[in-house]
């Protein structure tokens, strides 16, 4: 603990009159919206709320700051004095609560303490003033219980199992048939729980018990729910608790009293309506925990309709104020209403499209501010099919959350199976133990991917994120045999090929047999086959189609995708792609294509290659003919080939396997010897270091050149067929300006050579990656010779970091998420600090070289939500990402431009 630094000067406590909604920083949430709801008016039982600086400096120190206790005295006097009546005094006892209030919503992960200045002798004051024995005695139980867990450590369990023994003395099933005697007898039997596991009596002093329940609040901002809250919801681990100390209204006071919790539209659907809960003498932890069985909101009208009149009068004047969904705890005492806390409500992804565009129609919020209140997370929740939520289904494991959605299919063990079957009309899983470039046609054909090892940016899970395939990675209680074509679940259940299995890509769920999908209807809205504004449009995706309609108005980023093909190509443009940002060509020499590059790679001589190359150049020319015919009019940047050359050769263990049995054998093993010579010859450490990209170029003579000219020709035949052909040639690696210079001149020679050829004049705009730490160090040199730049943050966050993400998520990140190292994958959502200062001082000293010089993103980070507002924010001109997170970057790019404009209501 460090030395207690508070800052002079500084108030720590402010009265429920004094704040208001805007000061969440330091009132927390639920101190600010009681200071608002006390200034509009509304009858919040008063009290007065410890500042989170108050709760830094004793986490700080593990000390309360040295001016807090006057403070605090100082308040509830105050408090005591407009309430006549003083904590723990024996005959009429001041009670209150003490609660946690973070800035952001932390839905059950602190501690809160009701009923304190209870005590052996104000128990009996209680009962009298309140005309209510079993009342008393039920508050004071409560006390013991919740101070004793909360405050004093005790197991909570112990309180439980008390209470039941209880009951089941009575033989009755439900605490509020407790009667009062029942009641003392358990208050003993508390207190003795309390001394045996606490080694300490429950404390008599009311203020003892304030001031002790004080400190377990700012305690528990670092309890490990906590922390792993506050981790999972991307939460500052430094802002610190409020405390709200508040006069205690009474729910448990009888028939005429009760509590709930209410919201103002439905949280789950967005429309308007009575939502929410009611219990009858209670007090608000029993809704919470759900012990007793409530009744919905509407019944309040029955049982108490002046009441109930005054909440929905009450709920409408918190909804216009804060010009949304308000979520509401209240308590009814004795027929008089009392609001514990408002907050605007957490809701489902269709809820918040639903109630942004009610509101903007209600006059509330405009367009600007509707696109705050929605995310492009919850849109990607939206656009991925679901499992029904109400089937019954066989869980048999559990993986990582790779790509969203779900997948129902038989279990196949290798990707000629699922292209066979899937030609078949069968719906095909592939399980592998992990996936390679090889199962590229089985990914494709399946209806979702399943790999035993692996993370998040495997190539199974960044290879289904660009085609929208659902995909579970890293299931390691799965036990995959590809061999024998079956996986073994926990329990020893085998599952061989063509069971079928059922995988979640939103939870990482694994599951036997076939679980019911509920389809996405945004997705068919997105892919033009349901139309919004037609009379049976949806709901939901009319919502979609005006927020996205508002984004598309907004925003300056433009947004293209990253597609290979032809297919991909025209479903981004379906989905809004302005063009495509990176193609890239490597997958084009896969499949049939293989045994041409083997040729080129054991070419011998300068003739074998040329005849290696010519056979390459017209299925090179037909693919980018395809292409730039279904981006017509659109950019399409066309990398050059990037990975290293053995990626397209057989895996050495196999290959030495055929060789040595073909040899055993005495059959003819020619050429499989000369492949294994060249695996050997071309094998590297670390291959995403070595021979790859522009060194490819230079190495191999001709490579990049038939590349090019295959662009060049197609762009051509575009041309000269009317079309708009708009290619820009993207040298992947480069890390001088020397290396994109000797390329850049071979490519203005080809280039030059067909346009003399085909009679057309060609605007072919050539560029790079910066993906090296050194090409962004020296991007003022590079834009010279480059008339763009992509930024390829998946190498630049490998090099920068110094780790291949194919080995460390396995490793290590995990430890690192759980230590708060990181808060999140560097790999999912840029690193600011680091990959991104980069981009910010390639983008500016480019710029500086070249004023016009185009800046795009083509890295897994160009569909990342908070990644695209970084990418707004240092200038570049798009982001480029797979074609199914389109909507998604095109909803943040507009939410970046008018992020200043509106506060975030997530």
């Amino acid at each position: 603990m460090s030395e207690n630094k508070e800052p002079h000067g500084v108030k720590f406590v402010y009265d429920f009159t004094e704040g208001n909604k805007d000061l969440k920083d330091l009132l927390g949430g639920k101190g600010a919206n009681l200071a608002e709801m006390t200034n509009l008016g509304l009858p919040v039982p008063p009290g007065f709320t410890i500042t989170t600086d108050a709760c830094k400096v004793y986490l700080d120190s593990g000390e309360e700051p040295a001016a807090l206790r006057d403070e605090v005295s100082a308040h509830l006097g105050a408090l005591e004095e407009r309430m006549g009546k003083k904590l723990g005094q024996a005959d009429d006892p001041l009670l209150v609560s003490v609660r946690s209030g973070a800035k952001f919503s932390m839905p059950g992960m602190m501690d809160t303490v009701l009923n304190i200045g209870l005590s052996d002798k104000s128990v009996q004051g209680l009962a009298k003033q309140a005309g209510d024995e079993r009342f008393a005695w039920d508050s004071y139980r409560r006390l013991i219980q919740m101070f004793g867990k909360t405050v004093l450590g005790v197991d909570g369990e112990l309180f439980e199992e008390a209470l039941d023994a209880a009951k089941e003395a009575k033989q009755v099933t439900v605490d509020t048939e407790l009667e009062a005697a029942d009641l003392r007898k358990l208050v003993t039997r508390f207190k003795k729980i309390v001394k045996a596991e606490a080694g300490r009596d429950f404390p008599q002093d009311a203020r003892e018990q304030m001031d002790l329940a004080i400190r377990a609040v700012f305690d528990s901002w670092n309890t490990d729910r906590a922390k792993l809250y506050r981790r999972q919801e991307r939460i500052p681990g430094d802002l610190g608790t409020a405390v709200n100390v508040c006069s205690m209204v009474f729910g448990n006071l009888g028939p005429d009293s009760g509590t709930g919790v209410a919201f103002t539209r439905d949280p789950a659907s967005g429309h308007q309506g009575v939502y929410g809960d009611y219990l009858q003498n209670a007090q608000g932890e029993d809704v919470v925990a759900g012990i007793r069985n409530t009744v919905p909101l509407a019944e309040l009208e029955n049982i108490d309709k002046k009441s109930y009149d005054q909440l929905m009068q009450i709920m409408e004047t918190l909804e216009n104020h804060y010009k949304d969904l308000c979520d509401i705890e209240f308590t009814i005492e004795r027929g008089r209403l009392w609001m514990l806390q408002t907050r605007v409500g957490k809701r489902t992804a269709g809820a918040a499209f639903r109630i942004a565009t009610q509101l903007v129609d209600q006059g509330l919020i405009d367009e600007t501010e509707a696109l705050q209140r929605v995310t492009g997370a919850q849109l990607a929740q939206l656009m991925f099919p679901r499992f029904d939520e109400q089937a019954k289904a066989h869980q048999v494991g559990r993986g990582i959350a790779a790509s969203p959605g779900a997948a129902v299919g038989k279990a196949v063990f290798d990707s000629y199976t699922a292209v066979k079957w899937s030609r078949s009309g069968e719906k095909v899983i592939l399980v592998r133990r992990e996936t390679n470039p090889d199962d590229l046609d089985g990914m494709i054909a399946a209806e979702g991917i399943l790999t035993s090892r692996g993370g998040k940016t495997s190539h199974a899970a960044v290879v289904a994120r660009g085609m929208g395939k659902t995909c579970v990675c890293g299931a390691e209680e799965l036990e995959v045999d590809t061999k024998r074509r079956r996986m073994t679940v926990p329990g020893g259940h085998v599952v061989e090929e063509g069971d079928v299995i059922s995988i979640d890509g939103s939870s990482g769920k694994v599951y036997l047999g076939e679980v019911p999908v509920v389809p996405s209807p945004v997705v068919e809205y997105f892919e033009g086959r349901m139309h919004a504004g037609a009379q049976d449009a949806d709901e939901l995706v009319e919502a979609v189609h005006r927020i996205m309609a508002f984004a598309d108005r907004k925003r300056r980023l433009r947004v293209r995708a990253n597609a290979d093909n032809a297919e991909d190509a025209l479903r981004a443009r379906r989905f809004g792609a302005q063009g495509i940002g990176l193609c890239r060509t490597e997958h084009m020499f896969l499949g049939d294509r293989r045994e041409l590059v083997e040729r080129l790679i054991l070419a011998d001589t300068q003739e074998d290659r040329e005849e290696a190359l010519q056979a390459l150049l017209p299925l090179q020319k037909k693919d980018f003919v395809e292409l730039f015919s279904a981006m017509d009019g659109l950019p399409v940047t066309v990398r050059l080939l990037d990975p290293p050359l053995h990626e397209f050769l057989p895996d050495i263990t196999e290959l030495s396997v055929r060789v040595a049995l073909a040899e055993s054998r005495q059959e003819p093993h020619e050429n499989e010897l000369r492949l294994l010579q060249a695996v050997h010859r071309l094998h590297e450490q670390n291959p995403m270091l070595g021979l790859r990209g522009v060194r490819l170029g230079l190495v191999i003579p001709g490579l990049f050149t038939m590349q090019v000219r295959a662009i060049a020709e197609a762009a051509a035949e575009r041309k000269n067929a009317k079309g708009d052909p708009r290619a820009e040639i993207m040298i992947p690696l480069v890390g001088t300006v020397q290396e994109l210079e000797i390329v850049r001149e071979e490519a203005d020679q080809v280039i030059a050579e067909v346009e003399a050829a085909t009679g057309t004049t060609l605007k072919l705009s050539i560029g790079t990656m910066i993906e090296l730490p050194r090409a962004a160090l020296t991007a003022a040199q590079i834009a010279e010779a480059a008339e763009f730049f992509s930024f390829g943050t998946n190498d630049l966050t490998q090099t920068v970091w110094g780790f291949s993400r194919d080995d460390v998520e396995a490793s290590f990140f995990t430890a690192y998420l759980e230590k708060g190292i990181f808060g999140v994958s560097p790999f999912e959502t840029i690193d600011r600090d680091g990959v991104g200062s980069l981009v910010a001082a390639a983008a500016k000293a480019g710029r500086a070289t070249r004023p016009d010089l185009k800046l795009g993103v083509c890295g897994e980070h160009g569909g990342d939500p908070e990644s695209v507002h970084f990418f707004h924010e240092v200038g570049l001109d798009y982001v480029s990402c797979s074609p199914f997170r389109i909507p998604v970057a095109r909803l943040e790019a507009g939410r970046a431009a008018t992020q200043s404009a509106g506060s975030d209501h997530r």
